[in-house]
């Protein structure tokens, strides 16, 4: 399984957002892009996203910008990979007519390992993600940003 630039650039904004949320502070996509190397026209459509996904919210403005909009301990990652790649958490393979048993074998196991990456992906929140983060950059403290 291979995370997509979409996804990852996401999350690496919505971290940056999380990072600021307590403090009410909306950053713009320019200090957002910057810190986390993402380009910005691509940073701004992924926002546009985000926002109409109700994930984040935005002002326009000399203080204007993006902002989380709950707190990040309440924003899972199954939310935000569904709103980017259209993952529909109640849709079930397809039950058809199997040619054989081994197709119908197959199917199960797969349907199987996609719920447990959705049960693992709605375990985690932003929150958790920042508190990665924070664990890590106690051990390592090379990545200091």
């Amino acid at each position: 399984m291979e995370i997509s630039s979409k996804v990852r650039y996401a999350l690496l904004a919505l971290l940056e957002l999380a990072r600021y949320y307590e403090r009410g502070e909306y950053l713009q996509i320019e200090q957002i892009a910057n810190v986390q190397q993402i380009p910005d026209r691509y940073l701004g459509q992924l926002l546009m996203i985000l926002r109409r996904s109700g994930l984040v919210r935005s002002q326009r403005g000399a203080k204007g910008g993006y902002l989380l909009s709950k707190p990040p301990q309440q924003i899972t990652l199954l939310e935000i990979l569904t709103c980017l790649d259209g993952i529909n958490t109640h849709e079930k393979f397809q039950k058809t007519e199997f040619s054989t048993m081994e197709n119908m074998i197959i199917a199960g196991i797969w349907e199987e390992a996609a719920g447990a990456a959705i049960a693992v992906f709605e375990g985690y929140t932003l929150q958790d993600m920042w508190d990665k983060r924070q664990q890590v950059q106690q051990i390592q403290p090379m990545y200091h940003i």
